[in-house]
């Protein structure tokens, strides 16, 4: 399963989502930021390919929702609600990142079993 992490800068955030869920069995997991400066930019290609999308915060959901029409389903553009406190793999946000997507990830893998 493709799942795209995605917040401002790609440079605290999502990045650390994508360390955390990359180890997971038949998660293929990518970070991208809304912004241009961005280390690695939201595109098209990235969010047509994602199968789940996991938004830091309302403002990125819908920046997906409004920018890209090749995209999952709305029910797949999940608003993870982090506000922008966090530094890099910080244990608190490793941790709310494994509680609010941990439970939603597992169930659709089972899904696609």
């Amino acid at each position: 399963m493709k799942v795209l992490f995605v917040c401002t800068a790609n440079k605290l955030r999502s990045p650390t989502a994508e360390t955390v869920f990359s180890a997971w069995d038949g998660v293929e997991a990518v970070s991208a930021g809304t912004s241009p400066d961005a280390p690695l930019p939201l595109s098209k290609e990235l969010v047509a390919s994602a199968d789940v999308i996991f938004a830091m915060e309302t403002h990125h959901r819908e920046r997906v929702r409004k920018k890209f029409k090749q995209r999952p389903a709305d029910a797949r553009i999940i608003t993870l609600h982090i506000p922008d406190e966090y530094e890099r793999d910080d244990p608190v946000l490793v941790a709310l990142l494994e509680e609010k997507v941990g439970d939603r990830l597992k169930a659709l893998l089972d899904d696609q079993a």
